[in-house]
């Protein structure tokens, strides 16, 4: 092997760095907010620190350096991660029964013109008419004159008074029961119904957790402001941590199957994530193809999901492109 440059010398430690934090990072999925907050943030980063170490095993390679092994134990010892990171083949199974499931946070459907575009809640409209789900979970909702859709079943809830918006589910099958988890001291919040499909009770949950109230177009890292931001986030993954508790806890209640969908604010890295997807197959992972990002963010980022009873068949998963929110939408064919 040949003796290192000063400049790989500088790589070879920045990649030794890159290394230790990403293996940290992993431990964000076993560790409660509410035990180490910190190591939580570093999960919201670990997409780039993936990436950043795929790109330093294919230099090493390249360099005919064994350097490379430092990078590739780690995404070794990762791989779950790395799985739900990338998903290389989407499964595609149309079956007449399948149920059609989307979530979609429309963010408000564009009341206060975030994008600069006509008639952008009317579109969201057309999108989702055009898609046809059979049962329709949206977050950040807000009634509208202008639009609505023509399900036979619906529960809607206001969470946040001020601006009218919070969660709503739509169904073509029979809504027996309905409610809310109401979080406290939160604009977010939990609702949940339970359809009757032939003689089949299925219960949907539709969630949308603590948001970080982070604007990466409006808020830009600086000295000065980041310890603050590090404090809120650690304060929002903890608060993010005892909802989706709450909603373990409301769930194991019940004796029926059960889907969980909506608006996590955080990664499939995450605890919270870890803790809502006990006894449920992530449909994306089962089904779908690609980086499966659902905010748009300049990188990858996946803070949407479906997640359904292990005894459900996921035949299909979709993240559509359209861009009349800062998410985009996702919907899975699920055979109940």
């Amino acid at each position: 092997m040949k003796k290192l440059s000063l400049i790989d010398k500088f790589l070879l430690i920045v990649n030794l760095i890159l290394t230790i934090v990403l293996l940290t990072s992993f431990l964000s999925y076993y560790i409660s907010p509410n035990s180490i907050p910190f190591i939580s943030v570093l999960s919201l980063f670990q997409p780039v620190l993936i990436v950043l170490n795929l790109i330093f095993i294919i230099f090493w390679i390249l360099k005919f350096n064994r350097f490379f092994l430092i990078s590739a134990l780690s995404l070794l010892l990762g791989f779950q991660y790395v799985s739900a990171f990338y998903s290389f083949k989407e499964k595609v199974v149309m079956l007449e029964n399948d149920v059609k499931i989307m979530s979609y946070n429309v963010r408000m459907f564009n009341l206060y013109k975030w994008i600069v575009e006509d008639n952008v809640d009317q579109k969201i409209f057309d999108f989702i008419n055009k898609k046809d789900p059979d049962i329709l979970c949206i977050q950040e909702n807000h009634s509208s004159k202008k639009i609505g859709f023509k399900f036979p079943y619906k529960f809607i809830k206001v969470s946040n008074i001020e601006n009218h918006t919070g969660l709503a589910i739509y169904s073509k099958f029979k809504i027996i029961n309905s409610g809310s988890l109401n979080f406290l001291k939160s604009t977010n919040n939990a609702i949940f119904v339970d359809i009757l499909k032939n003689n089949d009770t299925v219960r949907i949950y539709n969630i949308h957790l603590e948001s970080l109230k982070i604007n990466p177009k409006e808020e830009k890292l600086t000295q000065e402001n980041s310890e603050k931001l590090k404090i809120r986030l650690e304060n929002a993954f903890k608060i993010q941590a005892n909802q989706s508790t709450l909603i373990l806890e409301h769930q194991n209640k019940i004796n029926h199957k059960s889907i969980i969908c909506g608006d996590f604010n955080n990664t499939a890295f995450s605890w919270v994530y870890k803790n809502l997807k006990e006894g449920k197959n992530d449909a994306f992972e089962k089904a779908g193809k690609g980086f499966g990002d659902t905010y748009v963010f300049p990188f990858p980022f996946r803070i949407d999901f479906i997640l359904t009873d292990k005894k459900m068949e996921v035949n299909n998963f979709k993240t559509y492109d359209v861009k009349y929110s800062d998410h985009y939408p996702i919907m899975a064919r699920v055979r109940f």
